[in-house]
C-alpha cells in the first residue's frame, strides 16, 4: 500500500470525485480527513468509510473556518502529509451576462480557497519538518478559453499558475504541489454544466452532455475513479521528484 501511515485533508469531500479520492486513499493506507461546507453530508460519508475516516465542516471562503478545519483535522489525525484541494463551483454564461456576484462567488472557492488551503497545509507541513504532497484540482477547462465559460475558465487557469508557483516555492521545504486536469468527468458536476448549456444553447437536457462525451478520444467521459490513479501516484513518494506540473487525465482531451 503506497500511502501507509500517510494522513490526508481533502476539500469538497462529500460526494464525487471529492470522496472516491479519499476512498482510494483508505485503501492505500492513508488516514483521511473529509473536509465540506456541507457538515451533515461529509459526516455521513465519513461514516460510510470507517474508522480510518474523520469529518470536518469546512468552508474555503473563510479563514476562520479554514483554520478551524486544519486545526481539527490535525488534532484527529495527529498530523498531515497530504492535502488535495478539491473543493470547486462551475457557472457559465455569455460574456456580457456575467454578474460580479457569480464572478466573486466562483473564484472565492476556486481560487482563494485554493490559495488559503495550500498556505494552511503548508505552514503545518513546514513546522513537521517531513515535507509533504499538495494536489490542487485544476481542469482541461484551465488550459483554454470557452465561449460560456469565462469565470470558470480563469478560475482553473489560477489554479494551474499557482500550483507553479507554490511548487517552485514549496520544494525547498521537500513539499511538492502538483495538480491533476481533468476532461469531463460524469456525476453531479456535470449536471449543471449540462443545465447551463441546455440554458444558452438552447438544447434539450443530457444533449450537450452526450456530444461532449462522444468526442473524447478514449471514447467516453470519466468517471471519479479514473482520477484516483494520478492522485495516488501525485500524493505517492514515486512522485517525490515531481515539482509544479500539472497532468491531464481527460481521455486525449488535451494535448500537453
Amino acid at each position: 500500500m503506497r500511502l501507509q501511515g500517510k494522513t490526508a485533508l481533502i476539500t469538497g469531500a462529500a460526494r464525487g470525485i471529492g470522496l472516491e479520492f479519499a476512498r482510494a486513499y483508505l485503501a492505500e493506507g492513508a488516514t483521511v480527513t473529509l473536509a465540506d461546507i456541507n457538515a451533515v453530508a461529509v459526516a455521513k460519508a465519513a461514516a460510510s468509510l470507517g474508522p480510518q475516516a474523520h469529518a470536518v465542516q469546512m468552508d474555503v471562503t473563510r479563514q476562520d473556518s479554514i483554520d478551524a478545519g486544519f486545526a481539527e483535522a490535525v488534532a484527529k489525525m495527529g498530523k498531515l502529509d497530504i492535502l488535495i484541494n478539491n473543493a470547486a463551483l462551475f457557472t457559465a454564461a455569455p460574456i456580457v451576462e456575467i454578474t460580479r456576484a457569480d464572478y466573486d462567488r466562483v473564484f472565492a472557492v476556486n481560487v482563494t480557497g485554493t490559495l488559503f488551503c495550500m498556505q494552511a497545509a503548508a505552514r503545518q507541513m513546514i513546522a513537521q519538518g517531513k515535507g509533504g504532497k499538495i494536489i490542487n484540482m485544476a481542469s482541461q477547462a484551465g488550459r483554454r478559453g470557452e465561449g460560456l465559460v469565462a469565470i470558470y475558465c480563469a478560475t482553473k487557469a489560477a489554479v494551474i499558475s499557482m500550483t507553479q508557483s507554490a511548487g517552485l516555492d514549496l520544494i525547498k521545504h521537500g513539499i511538492n504541489v502538483n495538480a491533476i486536469a481533468p476532461g469531463v468527468v460524469d456525476g453531479e458536476h456535470w449536471d449543471v454544466v449540462d443545465a447551463h448549456f441546455a440554458k444558452y444553447e438552447n438544447r434539450p437536457a443530457g444533449e450537450k452532455k452526450r456530444i461532449v462525451f462522444e468526442s473524447v478520444p478514449i471514447g467516453r467521459g470519466a468517471n471519479a475513479a479514473d482520477l484516483t490513479g494520478m492522485a495516488i501516484f501525485l500524493a505517492s513518494s514515486d512522485a517525490d521528484y515531481v515539482v509544479a506540473q500539472t497532468y491531464g487525465v481527460d481521455g486525449g482531451n488535451w494535448l500537453a
